[in-house]
């Protein structure tokens, strides 16, 4: 089953924690710290594979995390850094934030891997906490944290041409006269339930074409398939509307086309601002083709869209419209369009943490965060030297400073995360 959308969670890969241990071999009684670093995490990679065209391998699986780093080890070794993970994806995915729905990233020109979420550094080994004061330290530190989240895969194709149309009136039999696309073509509704694409070769003037699944009305707001055949136009530099001239099944043409154009204004009205071409397609079952095109001509033309009778059964017409699309497309940028990126990454770093401060109840203040938590993670306070690097952190972070702002004075109780202590000058 053709698959153009997915969600999946991604996970980059946590730091190593440093390790803490001391040299001790024989004849080295006094051996210093040799607590290693730990490994970095894996990365979270996106690369192109030309040879995809669907989002089908995200279907069954929608987990991905990158490896872990290893933890430090005695006598200054370094932990093993985490592996990558590396997620391939077909040409013209967009990968967008699942809570949001902003563009993060947009593969469409991207020939390099993308590195979308880093792993996590590995914390550093007791062997870097050494001083002249601290000569034997305890404590090392933690491997940072991986990043994670929850993203959409969405796909949408990129050709320079998208053939646009009710269901059953000849986009499929057009595509397959004209380009080496075989679609399954059939006289009912919905034949096509996923973009086809071929090239129609005009020398130097060739184009890619894509058929879009017929849309029907309402389908901006996600009627019947609406969204998924939508968002396959959006790359395309000219639209061609596809009708039914002959009014096989009594559709109105001119009525079809004001409808698709209100449908594709209300999904993205940028779209409208390119270059339109109709094809009034079905001449073959008409007795009088002036006439039947005349009334399409004169409500169209005079804004400066072209109407060609064509018949993709016969061919006639067919030659004159598609010389008339690479002329479009001349007139056009070549680059394949790219969304720009909407929503940006940002992980909290060590300094970004916010540390809270609180006076709860008369005489007792608390201090919580994700900081404070990570320092006393790698913190001996049962060491006099460690409990001097916690007062130094509470003093050089403002903390100290902050409490006082709340009434701190010395006997009252301050709460850090699950240990309490009494304030003293």
């Amino acid at each position: 089953m053709f698959a153009d959308r997915a969600k999946i969670y991604i996970s980059s890969g946590k730091g190593g924690d440093g390790h803490v241990s001391f040299r001790r071999e024989l004849y080295v009684p006094d051996g210093g710290p040799d607590g290693g670093d730990g490994g970095n995490g894996g990365d979270v990679i996106f690369v192109v594979d030309e040879g995809m065209n669907t989002l089908n391998d995200y279907r069954h699986k929608q987990k991905y995390k990158a490896g872990d780093g290893e933890e430090g080890g005695k006598r200054r070794c370094h932990g093993k850094n985490g592996s990558d993970i590396i997620l391939k994806v077909p040409p013209g995915t967009v990968i967008k934030d699942f809570e949001s729905g902003k563009v993060i990233l947009d593969m469409a020109n991207k020939t390099e891997p993308q590195h979308l979420l880093k792993g996590g550094r590995g914390g550093k080994g007791n062997m870097h906490y050494v001083t002249s004061v601290m000569q034997a330290p305890k404590y090392a530190q933690p491997g940072k944290p991986a990043q994670e989240l929850m993203v959409t895969l969405e796909l949408k194709v990129i050709a320079d041409v998208g053939l646009v149309g009710f269901p059953n009136v000849g986009k499929s039999t057009f595509l397959s006269a004209t380009t080496n696309a075989r679609p399954k073509i059939a006289n009912y509704h919905f034949t096509t339930l996923n973009p086809n694409l071929g090239m129609v070769d005009l020398g130097e003037d060739s184009f890619c074409i894509a058929d879009i699944p017929g849309i029907i009305e309402g389908a901006s707001e996600g009627i019947g398939l609406g969204l998924e055949f939508l968002r396959h136009i959006e790359r395309c530099r000219v639209i061609v509307h596809m009708v039914d001239a002959a009014g096989v099944e009594g559709r109105d043409p001119i009525a079809d086309i004001k409808a698709i154009n209100k449908e594709i204004e209300s999904y993205n009205p940028e779209i409208l601002t390119r270059p339109q071409v109709i094809a009034a397609n079905k001449i073959d079952a008409l007795f009088d083709i002036d006439e039947a095109v005349s009334a399409i001509r004169k409500e169209f033309e005079p804004t400066g869209v072209k109407v060609y009778p064509i018949s993709a059964v016969s061919g006639e017409g067919v030659k004159e419209l598609k010389y008339h699309i690479a002329e479009l497309l001349k007139q056009c940028p070549r680059e394949t369009l790219e969304f720009e990126q909407e929503f940006e990454l940002n992980f909290d770093n060590d300094n970004d943490d916010p540390i809270i401060c609180e006076n709860p109840e008369p005489h007792v203040f608390s201090v919580n965060g994700e900081r404070v938590e990570r320092m006393l993670g790698y913190t001996n306070l049962d060491d006099e030297r460690g409990f001097d690097f916690f007062q130094k952190f509470m003093k050089d972070n403002g903390i100290i400073e902050e409490l006082k702002a709340l009434g701190l004075e010395e006997g009252d109780t301050v709460r850090v995360s699950d240990l309490e202590f009494e304030y003293y000058e």
